[in-house]
């Protein structure tokens, strides 16, 4: 924040501080990680194989992915990356510890392997070009999630929920032979023997649920029940940026709406 200068704007400044030879931010990357850590490729290897997957990894895929050994390395790497506040381990719906799955949530490491590393633009301008493609569209609905789920209190309280135990997880399910799949980033299983299934949308303007949307989310509902077995209520929550603007027309689907503003309440 004080690299921002008086009159700037937030596209002018991410120009400057992050694409520009000198810009603070412009080689941050590989200085951060090896001032944290010892021998830190490997940890650098791990971030972007989970930069590149939105759902996450379990450990068997990140030593996989990574061309890594089974053992007490990669126990302590996950365990630092972990302390680090880098990634955060999210226990399954109706999983164990050990079947946990990893997702990055440092916002800087996750922009400059998408944006930055390896980039053909350089310069003033980049930014503004950048934001303006298909690419930025992704990356901003993945910054949006990443900060509804370290927000989770503050939408249990948007819900009015906040004081009834509850436990977060997400789940996916992969695609059986024949059978659709599923995936659900936010789950919040409350002992009052209900489920908050939310879904969290980016969008500049009001979201619109699109017909095809509105047919994917109660495949989700559906895939979900079948595959737990649950027989807790199911309450659909739309976590958007300004709100949902046809709503009303999915009132069945659709039980419980929160926008960004309740993320950033004291």
């Amino acid at each position: 924040m004080k690299e921002i200068e008086k009159g700037e704007s937030a596209t002018q400044a991410i120009d400057r501080i992050c694409f520009t030879k000198d810009g603070l931010l412009h080689d941050e990357f590989k200085n951060l990680y090896q001032s944290l850590f010892d021998n830190a490729q490997s940890h650098m290897d791990v971030i972007r194989a989970l930069s590149r997957k939105k759902a996450g990894l379990t450990r068997g895929e990140i030593l996989e992915n990574c061309k890594l050994s089974s053992g007490g390395g990669i126990t302590q790497l996950l365990e630092e990356l972990t302390e680090s506040g880098i990634i955060k381990p999210y226990i399954p719906f109706d999983k164990t510890v050990k079947d946990s799955i990893y997702k990055l949530t440092d916002e800087y490491s996750h922009f400059y392997l998408k944006f930055i590393e390896n980039s053909r633009s350089k310069g003033p301008g980049t930014w503004t070009t950048l934001s303006a493609g298909a690419s930025w569209k992704s990356w901003s609905g993945f910054a949006f999630e990443s900060i509804c789920m370290k927000h989770t209190p503050l939408i249990k309280r948007a819900l009015g929920i906040e004081n009834v135990y509850s436990e977060t997880s997400v789940w996916r399910d992969k695609t059986h032979a024949g059978e659709q799949g599923a995936q659900i980033d936010l789950l919040i299983d409350r002992q009052d023997r209900c489920i908050n299934v939310c879904e969290m949308k980016f969008s500049v303007n009001d979201f619109e649920i699109t017909k095809s949307y509105a047919l994917e989310l109660e495949s989700k509902l559906a895939v979900f029940r079948e595959r737990t077995k649950t027989r807790k209520t199911l309450f659909l929550t739309l976590v958007t940026t300004y709100g949902v603007r046809n709503a009303g027309n999915h009132t069945g689907l659709i039980q419980n709406e929160v926008t960004m503003d309740a993320l950033f309440i004291a």
